[in-house]
């Protein structure tokens, strides 16, 4: 009992020192039909304002935000947190592998934005780093066209990245879950029905239900007229309960 209260207050911490990555939650907003956009991308608003800036508290929490160039391209978004009092912006990254973010995109008018690329082009990383980004380059060995999910995490926690929220698309929501890099969803759903759109993982199928992923709500309630539900990856949460039980049992 007392491991899992441990956790609860810092398992950003706990998962850079055990794992070597962060705590990663995935914010999604989506129709009671699992929709989070239409299909031309359009998502603005599906929830209402309180579970927008319920989320905004999910933002101050963490150490940096993460999303996609899909999700730059069609809400060009600013990351920072802005409905909470905050002491402190979070970082803010982008997974953009061919570094095709827009020179006035909002996200750049702020030095510091961090790009996770592969195998970008070095005249783009110096027009890059002149508007005050930092890149990185991360491609996968086995196809170099993409961004390694894993590196990224691991080179965050190298960073001192204890808690990542992850606000993307279908996507890099479904690239960080299928790289088991996601400890936790916080899903709003909203009172209405879009009949077709983006899902909010995009993640292959499975045939048994044994495949399936598992993993145990935490908590649920009504924010607005939004219902927000948290749910845990369960053998990455025990992975780190179990860890602070036996480091405890061997100091005692």
């Amino acid at each position: 009992m007392l491991a899992q209260e441990a956790l609860e207050i810092n398992p950003g911490f706990v998962s850079r020192m055990v794992r070597g990555t962060p705590y990663a939650w995935a914010k999604i907003a989506a129709s009671m039909d699992r929709f989070t956009a239409l299909p031309d991308g359009q998502s603005q608003w599906i929830t209402g304002p309180e579970a927008r800036a319920d989320g905004h508290h999910w933002r101050a929490r963490s150490c940096l935000v993460l999303t996609g160039i899909g999700t730059v391209r069609a809400d060009d978004p600013q990351l920072n947190v802005r409905d909470v009092q905050t002491a402190r912006q979070p970082k803010r990254a982008v997974i953009d592998p061919k570094l095709e973010i827009p020179d006035h995109a909002k996200l750049l008018q702020i030095p510091g934005l961090i790009l996770f690329a592969a195998s970008p082009d070095a005249v783009r990383v110096a027009q890059l780093e002149k508007l005050g980004a930092a890149v990185v380059n991360l491609p996968e060995a086995d196809n170099p066209d993409r961004v390694d999910m894993n590196a990224v995490m691991q080179w965050l926690a190298e960073h001192d990245i204890n808690e990542v929220h992850v606000e993307a698309g279908a996507g890099i929501n479904g690239a960080l879950w299928r790289a088991g890099c996601v400890d936790e969803l916080i899903l709003y759903l909203a009172p209405t029905f879009l009949g077709h759109g983006m899902p909010m993982l995009d993640i292959p199928g499975i045939d048994q239900l044994s495949e399936a992923d598992r993993l145990s709500f935490v908590d649920h309630g009504n924010v607005g007229k939004d219902i927000r539900i948290r749910a845990r990856k369960t053998d990455r949460w025990q992975e780190l309960v179990d860890h602070i039980a036996n480091s405890n049992a061997q100091h005692q």
